[in-house]
């Protein structure tokens, strides 16, 4: 089975390794505390307390094992490496839709960085899937969901 990627930038990288450290020594020790008192409460069978505790610690558990898996198969991108012109992960992009005079900038990211209303959208995501690998000045045709439509790339910075 071959290895997953997860493409990212240096800045995304950072804020998982502060992620899990935070995940790892302050949240964990949280919720194997909460479990202890929880257990104090006697009865463990009608113990709600202790099943809330339960139930966040195997979400943690599993957002740790995420994290650190997405940290082992890491693919930096460096984004100044890649020719200027041509839209990679890490650039921020401005485009106008064909029969608009309304630009819209975007930096492409890895999906674990994604938040759209800030301008950053996920490699995965449908318009960046259409825009990664073209140059500016290229007219680029992207399906959404919402519908088809054509862009021009008039941006790429690194």
């Amino acid at each position: 089975m071959p290895e997953k990627s997860y493409p990212m930038t240096a800045e995304g990288k950072e804020k998982l390794q502060a992620e899990l450290k935070n995940l790892k020594l302050v949240k964990r020790p949280e919720v194997i505390e909460r479990i202890k008192v929880a257990r104090s409460f006697g009865d463990l069978s009608e113990n709600s307390e202790y099943d809330a505790a339960k139930d966040e610690q195997s979400h943690l558990e599993d957002r740790i094992a995420q994290v650190e898996e997405m940290l082992k198969y890491a693919q930096v991108v460096d984004a100044e490496s890649v020719d200027p012109n041509v839209v990679s992960v890490g650039k921020t992009i401005t485009y106008t839709e064909v029969g608009t005079d309304d630009p819209e900038t975007y930096t492409i990211v890895g999906s674990d960085e994604s938040d759209p209303l800030n301008g950053k959208i996920s490699n995965d995501s449908p318009i960046a899937q259409a825009l990664l690998g073209k140059k500016k000045g290229e007219t680029v045709s992207i399906t959404t969901p919402g519908g088809k439509f054509d862009v021009v790339i008039n941006e790429v910075k690194a």
